[in-house]
């Protein structure tokens, strides 16, 4: 159909509907109500002769056609709303919305400094937190679904990085492992079975296969998850081990029952940035919010 004979209103609100999953929480994004969305999308069905959404259980599911209009409909909104904002920013009366991509407990346990940061600077803005697999779900930084990123990436054309802190990554069992107390020898080390992280290829399992190679131990995989957190549940309830980030420890250690085992292996640190993207690198509001973090 001709673009010009479409309520361009229309598509915000299929965009909402997506990105909540539920008319409801739509409505309250978009301050109206849930039949004036439900409305809405009913002249867009029409509009495009597709059903758009589905309901499933007590949220909704897209169609292929919306499926494929969602990050269509994302990158336009979300350069529309950059282009239409004030470059003044006024942080004490600010409602905007920050998303912030982190990986795991390591950027969680500082979570709450940011929260409270941000409930100081910035008391009328809203902060949104969502995972890694979302960042990458829904088409990186180079996307509109997300404003920052807190991990492990690096530097590359078109993105942004700069660190915030250096992470240590430790060995662990839980306490009483048979054959993890005190300092254990390199024989010890290389007879322990281990939890695995699964991380993308190249990224963080390269340096530790190295340190592990450097002493001619090959580790042996008995379980992979995705998380550290899953890795330290399940170390602390087996004779398995995890590489795992000290944050972690700190913050679940004690809950946990977990040690850190002291090995011949050589300490590993990585460096864990702040990442955005080259289109909101002047946006004055998102410019703020990277400083703000860097703060907490």
């Amino acid at each position: 159909m001709n673009l010009s004979g479409l309520d361009l209103n229309l598509l915000l609100v299929l965009h909402t509907v997506l990105s909540e999953r539920s008319v409801a929480r739509a409505a309250r994004r978009l301050n109206v109500t849930a039949p004036a969305i439900s409305n809405a999308l009913a002249r867009l069905r029409v509009a495009l002769d597709d059903p758009l959404t589905l309901r499933s259980g007590r949220g909704i599911v897209p169609t292929p056609r919306a499926a494929a209009l969602a990050p269509v409909l994302a990158r336009a909104l979300g350069e529309l709303d950059l282009a239409v904002q004030s470059s003044d920013f006024d942080p004490a009366h600010s409602e905007r919305e920050f998303t912030l991509a982190v990986a795991d407990v390591g950027q969680l346990a500082r979570l709450p400094r940011v929260v409270a940061l941000l409930a100081k600077e910035m008391p009328h803005a809203r902060l949104r937190v969502v995972s890694i697999d979302t960042l990458h779900a829904s088409g990186g930084l180079e996307g509109t679904a997300v404003d920052v990123a807190i991990g492990v990436g690096e530097r590359r054309p078109g993105i942004h990085a700069e660190p915030l802190y250096d992470e240590q990554i430790l060995l662990v069992a839980r306490v009483g492992h048979p054959r993890a107390a005190g300092r254990i020898s390199k024989g010890v080390l290389a007879t322990l079975r281990h939890v695995e992280v699964h991380v993308s290829p190249g990224k963080g399992s390269s340096p530790l296969r190295a340190s592990y190679a450097a002493l001619g131990i090959t580790r042996d995989i008995a379980v992979t998850v995705p998380t550290f957190t899953a890795a330290a549940a399940v170390v602390s309830a087996t004779d398995l081990v995890a590489s795992l980030p000290g944050t972690l420890l700190d913050v679940f250690g004690s809950r946990l029952g977990l040690r850190v085992v002291a090995t011949p292996a050589r300490p590993l640190t990585t460096t864990i940035n702040v990442l955005w993207h080259e289109r909101t690198a002047h946006d004055p509001a998102l410019r703020a919010f990277r400083e703000l973090l860097k703060r907490a």
